[in-house]
């Protein structure tokens, strides 16, 4: 069965710093293009970065834009998430997807292989 699992959330310092892991089971995850989502209590699930197959193609929504990085580490069959400058407006439970399409990156409805995701909390 494919599917992710998300590790790395914590609860952390207003301007602090986390590194997510999304480690594929049952697929090679080199081969999809990979989002990176959160969704915050009483929300609806957000998308926040992708990454293309090759890694070369690489987007973010402006909120986490120059603080967020994304990254594939292909011998761990996984996608990081690597955060800084972290903020209250961060706090929710992170999430990755895939899709063969790069275009769909950032719809979730358009991602499969979803985990249960990784708890982020930023406190103030």
């Amino acid at each position: 069965q494919q599917q992710f699992e998300e590790t790395g959330g914590a609860l952390v310092q207003s301007g602090g710093s986390l590194r997510l892991s999304c480690r594929g089971s049952g697929f090679v995850v080199g081969d999809w293009h990979i989002g990176w989502f959160r969704q915050a209590p009483a929300k609806e699930r957000e998308w926040t970065s992708c990454i293309s197959a090759t890694g070369n193609l690489i987007k973010y929504t402006d909120s986490v834009r120059g603080r967020f990085t994304i990254s594939r580490d292909d011998a761990r069959n996984s996608v990081e998430l690597q955060m800084t400058g972290l903020k209250d407006s961060d706090t929710g439970r992170y999430f990755c997807a895939a899709t063969n399409q790069y275009s769909t990156c950032l719809k979730a409805p358009d991602l499969k292989w979803w985990g249960n995701g990784t708890l982020v909390t930023v406190s103030s």
